[in-house]
């Protein structure tokens, strides 16, 4: 690893490890989509009790949330924020995420203001402090 980098190597095992799990959620999603008969890029009919839904809704909020989740991490990073802090938080994001997806895929909770709401919410704050973290460090705080 780059010795400038190596600080933030669970950071960035963090940052592969969210994009592995989006790879796997991907095609899981659509395999799902396609025993319904769905075409390729298809939304499925939108009731949390149909467990393809569940799996779209899964994987579409994690492509939703990937992005903001590296573009914060790696700002992070390349600012020098605390190497703690980033790498705490990054992998906490991760462990979030795979909850998240658990929670997604199981029904598990209402739809709405439930542990899906606050897991979610609890990602969303995490990246928040990221954002943060970077600009604080960026400008020298």
């Amino acid at each position: 690893m780059m010795e400038p980098f190596a600080p933030y190597s669970h950071a960035i095992v963090a940052l592969a490890g969210t994009a592995i799990l989006l790879l796997i959620m991907s095609p899981l999603s659509a395999m799902k989509k396609s025993a319904m008969g769905l075409a390729p890029g298809a939304t499925p009919e939108q009731d949390y009790t149909n467990a393809c839904y569940r799996w779209h809704r899964a994987y579409g909020n994690l492509a939703e949330s990937i992005g903001t989740f590296a573009a914060v991490t790696l700002a992070a990073i390349l600012a020098g924020a605390s190497p703690f802090w980033v790498n705490l938080l990054a992998s906490l994001f991760l462990v979030i995420r795979i909850f998240l997806a658990v929670v997604h895929i199981k029904g598990i909770g209402k739809p709405d203001m439930s542990l899906r709401s606050f897991t979610y919410v609890a990602g969303w704050l995490i990246c928040l402090i990221l954002a943060l973290l970077a600009i604080f460090a960026a400008i020298g705080g």
